[in-house]
């Protein structure tokens, strides 16, 4: 077996070893900045204003999202959720739970991000959502809220009518507004 030894300019090296076998094999090392980088992390948005919070325009070749949110509150009582879709935001179709402090509830109209909510609730945490191809998408993670030092943990799946290139964080009845924290995205090929 031959190997090429690469070492770096400071320490470190990586070895690249060919397999035992005939033919040709080629890979092909992409730029941070390709359109088809592995790990791509979104740039953070505040969640101070608004009903609702965007990620769009994600590449095709997305495989996985992670939905990070820091200290996310709103004004009202009606519990975050994480909704996706390709070409429009979904908002039916979803089969998922969210478990906090014993008490288990159930969503259809997005991944839900906990069992209560109050204007006073302050969570954070993050969500997985996976794709198994053909566009169908599974979800799961775990949260805290601070204010009540409560914890749960959410399981979702949803089959989109496109391929997947938006996430939008919002409540279930749509109106609450957010009035503290942040979000982010980190989305890999």
């Amino acid at each position: 077996m031959s190997s090429l030894v690469l070492t770096g300019d400071t320490s470190g090296q990586v070895t690249l070893a060919a397999p035992a076998v005939a033919g040709t094999s080629t890979l092909t090392l992409q730029a941070a900045t390709a359109t088809s980088a592995v790990n791509t992390l979104a740039t953070a948005v505040a969640s101070t204003s608004g009903t609702s919070i965007d990620f769009t325009s994600l590449p095709a070749w997305v495989k996985k999202i992670t939905v990070m949110f820091y200290g996310l509150s709103t004004n009202g009582t009606s519990i975050p959720i994480i909704q996706i879709g390709g070409g429009s935001v979904e908002t039916t179709g979803y089969l998922g739970a969210a478990i906090s402090n014993g008490t288990v509830s159930a969503f259809t109209t997005g991944i839900g991000l906990g069992g209560s909510n109050s204007a006073a609730s302050v969570r954070s945490g993050l969500v997985q959502v996976v794709t198994l191809g053909s566009n169908l998408w599974v979800a799961g993670g775990s949260f805290a809220q601070t204010d009540s030092a409560v914890a749960g943990s959410m399981a979702a799946n949803k089959t989109t009518a496109a391929t997947l290139d938006r996430v939008r964080i919002t409540t279930v009845n749509g109106t609450d507004t957010f009035d503290a924290g942040t979000i982010n995205i980190l989305y890999e090929g």
